[in-house]
């Protein structure tokens, strides 16, 4: 993965940028791991490492040698997250939401062909039924990714142009049945996913629209398939209340619940 060249741009900082999107799907990386994926010399890698770590961006572990992402980016993706507007008028909502539904509550958006996760309130049983938690899965497997490309043209070709990789044999395979779901969900007004991203996970997600009904975000609940895959009407209800409610607060059309 070679730096991405910026017009009137620094390479040096492009370097650094690609070497922290390679701890996008690993926790820890060896100098080795980093030359071979930015395509560049051990000793730039290296080089860029330490350079990255002396400012708390990048950190070693003293056990492994290893690197990994420090403690200074978390507190700048806290503070990222923390501005966001929509995160921020969502939170009594999502709290609500998951007060009356029981489950594991999120907030996403689409960014490129995934979808990433800005918030996540958990419930002991929504925590039992996802094996694995990230915060970007690829918009196909997911109730949310669903409900954001039934309503975002960009996102729905951005997940064509990158594929139907499967997760289980539930997954969504190639685009004449992921355009067929899409369907679906704009005739309901929710999304749902049984088994497609992990097995016995299920989730119901509905989209927050602007004032041309373009998708900037979706709700979601997440559990197991026994209990809420199987009869998600009235958990969908619970979840498009939400959304609505949230699209109304980011087109200005309600007040804030934040606010008094």
């Amino acid at each position: 993965m070679a730096a991405h060249e910026v017009e009137g741009g620094l390479k040096s900082v492009a370097s650094a940028l690609d070497l922290l999107d390679c701890f996008l799907e690993d926790e820890e990386l060896g100098v080795s791991d980093v030359a071979r994926r930015l395509g560049v010399a051990k000793s730039t890698a290296h080089r860029l490492l330490t350079t990255l770590a002396s400012r708390g961006i990048i950190e070693q572990n003293p056990s492994t040698g290893r690197y990994r992402l420090g403690i200074h980016l978390f507190e700048l993706g806290h503070l990222a997250l923390a501005r966001v507007e929509l995160r921020r008028r969502s939170k009594t909502l999502l709290e609500q939401l998951r007060e009356a539904s029981g489950w594991t509550v999120h907030l996403s958006i689409a960014q490129g062909a995934d979808v990433l996760y800005l918030e996540r309130l958990t419930t002991l049983r929504g925590m039992r039924a996802m094996e694995q938690y990230r915060r970007r899965w690829p918009l196909h497997a997911t109730s949310s990714g669903k409900a954001l490309c039934a309503y975002d043209p960009i996102a729905l070709h951005a997940r064509i142009e990158a594929g139907f990789p499967p997760f289980t044999a539930h997954t969504i395979s190639n685009e004449r049945d992921f355009r067929a779901e899409l369907d679906r969900v704009r005739r309901s007004g929710y999304a749902v996913s049984r088994q497609e991203l992990m097995s016995q996970l299920a989730s119901v997600a509905a989209p927050v629209l602007d004032a041309q009904g373009h998708a900037i975000a979706a709700t979601s609940l997440t559990g197991s398939v026994r209990e809420l895959g199987e009869n998600p009407d009235r958990l969908a209800r619970l979840v498009q209340a939400a959304a609505k409610r949230l699209s109304q607060l980011m087109s200005g059309g309600a007040k804030d619940p934040t606010e008094t």
